[in-house]
């Protein structure tokens, strides 16, 4: 996994505007994405970043990039939870919430769509994509928006300028640790 493809996958979360980011990404071995993790972890964990592959998938990983932090205040608004709630997660604590989505990614036939929750979306947007079957949207930018189109609108421009001052500060030399916010 290259410093490219986080920049380019998960600027807003390293710039602390974001509660996470997921990529895939491929791998010659799962052991070679384990160091890799491992290494990405001790350098961002620090700054309130974690990295964590949820599945595997032909020689591709998905990897999950989030702030625990930011996590947590998104799970306890009561709408987020509700919906959780509905799909059988316990909201004990942020980190099982995780573990529950490894799980369903692992296990579910398909895509559990409440991954959005993981993600920052709005939690009216990830009930729209579910209740709408991923029709009848207001707008598409990072997600499909069925609430707040304005809002939605101003946050895809937060992440694409972020996305492009990180890529270009990034191919000026700057390392994405430096690069990484600490909140």
């Amino acid at each position: 996994m290259s410093e490219e493809m986080l920049i380019r996958h998960c600027a807003p979360t390293l710039a602390g505007i974001k509660t996470g980011n997921m990529f895939s990404c491929p791998y010659r071995s799962r052991e070679e994405i384990h160091d890799e993790v491992r290494r990405l972890n001790r350098v961002l964990a620090p700054k309130g970043v974690r990295v964590l592959p949820l599945r595997y998938f032909k020689q591709r990983a998905l990897i999950y990039l989030y702030r625990p932090s930011s996590l947590s205040r998104d799970l306890a608004d009561g709408y987020a939870s509700d919906l959780l709630k509905q799909y059988g997660y316990s909201l004990e604590n942020p980190q099982r919430c995780v573990v529950q989505l490894v799980h369903r990614l692992r296990t579910c036939p398909g895509f559990p769509h409440e991954i959005g929750l993981f993600l920052g979306y709005p939690p009216e947007d990830v009930q729209g994509f579910i209740e709408n079957r991923a029709c009848h949207c207001k707008c598409i930018g990072c997600w499909k928006v069925y609430g707040n189109e304005e809002k939605a609108r101003q946050t895809f421009n937060r992440y694409k300028k972020c996305t492009e001052v990180y890529f270009d500060q990034w191919s000026k030399g700057i390392a994405v640790e430096r690069l990484t916010v600490a909140v």
